[in-house]
């Protein structure tokens, strides 16, 4: 046998397990980290329940909890589901979306109260663009302006419009982590991942121009549907039937 040979081996066998086991405790490590940043702010108990559920936090956790109510808006006729899209006689380049100041100058003059949305980064893709109108610096996440995208520039939008009419009584909200802390305990699957948390406001669209929006959380998970947490009753929807809620809000 050649000693010298399996000495050698056995040296660089040990040098590359040291390296895979060094590698291994950094993403531990990085992954521990991640965690206890985004649930710094959960109950012990929930932590747990994420771990046993592979369930992850990929979002930060809002602290904000303001005093809202429910706004009272007319919804005008001319700008739902069955509207056309408005196309742009000159296309933009699709990079000013990025730049608040930049979209208002160059498409201000096209669109109607285009300083009033707000862009909606989570729920845009590469062919659509999405903003959401905002009131009080809050967004209204059935209230859109769509920007259809093409060949790297802006051809096209889709705005629902709106007339505010009032905001009903105010109560302090919900705070996030008992949001989260109860979707964690009785509605998100085994695997859920947690994208993104954000307060606004969230109804049902009814087939009549007067509508009713309560202040909501709003969760993103990836691959699957949002859920809508009324953030003073604590009851649950999701997209998939905005009408369905839990018979039993957050406790």
């Amino acid at each position: 046998m050649d000693w010298g040979r399996a000495k050698n081996v056995l040296i660089i066998s040990f040098l590359l397990l040291n390296i895979l086991l060094g590698y291994q405790l950094w993403l531990d490590i990085r992954e521990q980290l991640h965690v206890n940043v985004n649930t710094a702010e959960l109950p012990q108990d929930k932590i747990l329940l994420m771990q046993q559920k592979h369930i992850s936090l990929e979002a930060n956790l809002p602290l904000e909890t303001p005093k809202l109510g429910d706004l009272n808006y007319l919804l005008q006729s001319d700008s739902r589901d069955n509207v056309e899209p408005v196309m742009l006689e000159t296309p933009v380049d699709s990079k000013v979306i990025y730049s608040r100041s930049e979209l208002k100058k160059t498409l201000g003059s096209r669109i109607p109260d285009l300083d009033q949305y707000v862009f909606d980064l989570k729920n845009s893709s590469v062919d659509v663009f999405s903003l959401n109108r905002v009131v009080d610096g809050h967004p209204m996440f059935d209230v859109k302006l769509e920007l259809s995208i093409s060949n790297q520039k802006i051809t096209a939008f889709q705005q629902d419009r709106i007339e505010l009419l009032g905001i009903g009584e105010e109560k302090q909200v919900l705070p996030a982590v008992k949001v989260v802390g109860s979707l964690i305990e009785t509605y998100l699957p085994d695997g859920a991942v947690i994208t993104d948390i954000q307060l606004g406001y969230h109804g049902q669209i009814f087939d009549s121009e007067k509508q009713v929006a309560a202040p909501s959380w709003r969760v993103l998970l990836e691959n699957a549907p949002p859920f809508y947490v009324h953030a003073i009753s604590g009851e649950v929807s999701t997209d998939e039937v905005k009408a369905e809620t839990a018979a039993n809000g957050l406790h």
